[in-house]
């Protein structure tokens, strides 16, 4: 008799594939069709395709029927994101069960494990220089461990987001070492040159992407006499994409981690997957139909999972990463909006919200297709500011000299900034300056407390606040990073740290002070107890109003007064008018202009109060920020 469970695994694995074939091989087909090994690869892909979807546990083949009838499940206002390096926050994956339900009170539906496989030894670029894919770092614990973490965040209602590097591996993987020893099989995975010509004549148009740490794109190794890609750095090898032998390596390798309980892959360096001489080799045409052709062969196996694309890039090119044109709801289904998170702390440092309202007019859609945004305020990484120069003009500013003002602002060494930052990366030839940083420390929140500010205090802690509700509402899924609920301040102790005290980034990368946590909840009117409660707030406001669904489109409205930033989330019961004041000083809105884009009950949906003052005006103080129905 046939096992009724298995005819249904294989048809739902052959209406899956049947519904994705077409995204999956139109793809393929062009990057690959001319290959000599293309009949084996399609052969073998089928067949790595059909044993993952054999090998996928009961419970998340229930997940997958679930997010397949609910397709939307990670665009719905009740996913809320936390960030962090998983030994800073608990010390290994057995010590975060424990640390799930302090998320949970806090209203996190989505954690995002920094990278947790297993890396290099030594310098490993914080975990972005894998050696397997397949092992979890064992300062971390085990696969095992691992998917007891997945299934307990599962338990929770909460998605687990990992990182997936496809840009390159370690030098020490395993199929480096292969190539290191000659294997011409293994060679072919990753770009190698027998002398310098092509690497010089690359060079002529890349860009440097750590010109202090890691300066130039190619590395010379002796004991091959072959130079190897090396975009990032000297132990992280570039990967051949135009093999298509990489291709079916990698989708066996996302597989296995969908298989063990990931909901989110965050698909690191996406810009850099395909080679061109005479460009930046950034973005070309082949990275996007790679990365439709992983989404396609994703949903065929594993429809609960959804990619992350990390490519932190200018307005136009970072849309290209949610789909656009002939990819259109068929590539990721997140990028992150760094135009948001430059833009907040621009319009912050100048108390002038111009150039935001134009960025966020010009180059954004209103809605996106089976995609939406991760919005955020900071992350592990520094601050690069992306501001193009026909946008500054379009406000009457130079693109350089605002670049180099906010370096410096938010470097603290600007007269009358309140930050307190540190530059990460200075590139000479075009005078930018990169800058790392806690939210707490960059929001002013530091010299504050040093200078026994309270004054300084109360509005750092108003910057934060209204920045987190900025992200709450914007369109996308908010992320938190660990310790920005309690306004940790930067750790200047990295420096003792040989292994990372040549990176500035580690200064906003501290250890969760647990003690400052437990605190924070039961004291409100200290400044990270105030913090705390008003990011709670914010985050159950936001599941509490459905006009954030992302499905709803967000439209930048004009308000006449360069001190306020305002969108309209529009949903077909009404809209949500969002306004921000990004000054020091009071600022007023007629009720008429609210009414005029949509609000109809002129009521806070953040504070669920009423917003009218005497005089028939939305009175907002320093940094205030209402959601108005």
């Amino acid at each position: 008799m046939t096992d009724a469970a298995t005819l249904s695994d294989g048809t739902l694995f052959d209406l899956r594939y049947a519904r994705s074939r077409n995204d999956l091989w139109s793809m393929l087909d062009r990057l690959y069709g001319r290959h000599p090994d293309f009949d084996g690869f399609r052969d073998r892909l089928d067949a790595a395709l059909r044993r993952a979807s054999t090998e996928r546990p009961a419970d998340l083949k229930r997940l997958d029927l679930v997010r397949d009838l609910e397709p939307d499940w990670f665009q719905r206002p009740g996913m809320n994101g936390y960030v962090f390096y998983i030994d800073r926050f608990a010390g290994d994956l057995k010590g975060m069960i424990d640390k799930l339900d302090y998320l949970v009170d806090l209203g996190i539906t989505y954690i995002h494990l920094m990278p947790c496989l297993k890396p290099r030894e030594g310098d490993s670029d914080g975990g972005y220089s894998v050696q397997d894919y397949r092992a979890i770092n064992p300062a971390y614990g085990d696969m095992g461990d691992f998917e007891a973490v997945t299934a307990a965040a599962r338990a929770r209602g909460m998605s687990v987001c990992v990182d997936f590097v496809l840009n390159h591996t370690a030098k020490e993987h395993d199929w480096a070492q292969k190539a290191r020893a000659g294997d011409l099989a293994y060679l072919d995975y990753y770009h190698s040159f027998a002398d310098d010509t092509l690497p010089r004549a690359y060079e002529e148009t890349l860009i440097e992407i750590f010109p202090d740490n890691a300066p130039g794109s190619f590395t010379y190794y002796d004991d091959m006499q072959r130079w190897v890609w090396t975009t990032f750095n000297e132990h992280q090898w570039d990967l051949n994409w135009a093999n298509p032998q990489v291709f079916l390596e990698m989708v066996e390798v996302m597989l296995f981690l969908a298989n063990r309980g990931v909901d989110v892959l965050r698909l690191d360096a996406v810009a850099f997957l395909w080679k061109r001489m005479g460009t930046r080799c950034q973005s070309e045409p082949e990275c996007h139909m790679l990365l439709q052709a992983l989404r396609a062969a994703c949903r065929i196996v594993a429809p609960a999972v959804i990619h992350l694309e990390e490519a932190i890039v200018g307005p136009a090119e970072m849309l290209s990463y949610l789909g656009r044109g002939e990819h259109d709801g068929k590539e990721g289904n997140l990028a992150y909006h760094n135009s948001l998170m430059v833009q907040f702390w621009s319009a912050l440092a100048t108390r002038d919200t111009q150039l935001m309202t134009h960025v966020m007019t010009t180059h954004f859609p209103p809605l996106l297709t089976n995609a939406t945004y991760a919005t955020y305020l900071r992350c592990h990484d520094d601050i690069g500011w992306a501001v193009m120069d026909e946008d500054a003009a379009a406000v009457g500013l130079d693109g350089r000299m605002h670049r180099a003002f906010l370096s410096d602002f938010y470097e603290g060494v600007y007269p009358g900034s309140f930050s307190r930052g540190a530059l990460f990366q200075y590139n000479p030839e075009t005078g930018d300056k990169r800058i790392s940083g806690s939210l707490a420390s960059l929001a002013g929140l530091e010299s504050a407390l040093q200078a026994g500010d309270t004054a300084g205090i109360a509005h750092a802690i108003e910057r934060i606040e209204m920045g987190h509700a900025l992200i709450a509402s914007f369109g996308g899924i908010p992320l938190v990073y660990m310790g920005d609920e309690i306004g940790l301040l930067n750790d200047y102790g990295y420096v003792d740290d040989p292994a990372h005290a040549h990176d500035s980034r580690w200064l906003h990368r501290p250890s969760m002070d647990w003690g400052t946590a437990r605190a924070a909840q039961q004291a409100v009117d200290t400044p990270a107890g105030r913090i705390r409660a008003g990011l709670r707030h914010i985050l159950a406001r936001r599941a509490a109003t459905p006009e954030f669904h992302a499905r709803y489109p967000t439209k930048i409205l004009r308000t006449g007064n360069t001190a306020l930033f305002a969108f309209e989330r529009r949903a077909p019961t009404g809209s949500v008018v969002c306004l921000f004041n990004f000054t020091d000083t009071w600022q007023n809105m007629p009720a008429s202009w609210v009414v005029q884009h949509g609000a109809r009950y002129l009521h806070d949906a953040l504070s669920d109060a009423p917003v009218l003052d005497a005089h028939g005006a939305i009175a907002l103080p320093p940094h205030g920020r209402v959601w108005i129905r």
